[in-house]
């Protein structure tokens, strides 16, 4: 298959890229990147763990074709961090103990960084409809809608 020229806006930063059209941009950030904060599931839309922003949206990358993010701003969750200096987001999982295994982190954190520029002030049904595409194995999800509300104004 041929592969064809895609331009990609990832964390600010502009990308010119040759890819297959059937490459998915979960492929294209981990591989073609280095980005692999962006975590490989269950390839199928399922888990999550693949969440990235596209212009403010979550969306699963493993379900996206490159050339279909392209004319996006897309964000990861090494795009989350600015200057060396955690989100307040990141913090918060931390502090909260909303992180175990740690996983299903990036992809959470991007659902929640999605929600509240959407929403500064939450409520707890908010949250957890809000992260409703995320599944965390470990921490039970309590831990997780905590760290969340605890950055909501």
């Amino acid at each position: 298959m041929t592969k064809q020229p895609v331009t990609l806006t990832v964390n600010d930063q502009e990308y010119q890229l040759l890819v297959s059209p059937t490459k998915t941009l979960l492929d294209v950030l981990r591989d073609k990147l280095g980005l692999t904060g962006t975590k490989r599931g269950c390839d199928s839309g399922e888990c999550g763990s693949c969440t990235v922003l596209a212009d403010g949206i979550p969306i699963l990358s493993c379900m996206t074709l490159a050339v279909e993010a392209e004319g996006k701003n897309i964000r990861t969750i090494e795009g989350v961090a600015k200057g060396g200096e955690f989100h307040r987001l990141q913090k918060a999982f931390v502090e909260k103990g909303a992180i175990q295994c740690g996983f299903c982190t990036p992809g959470m954190i991007l659902s929640a960084v999605a929600l509240l520029e959407s929403n500064p002030s939450p409520t707890p049904e908010e949250i957890k409809k809000g992260i409703s595409g995320n599944f965390c194995r470990c921490t039970g999800y309590v831990k997780i809608i905590e760290a969340i509300g605890s950055v909501a104004k």
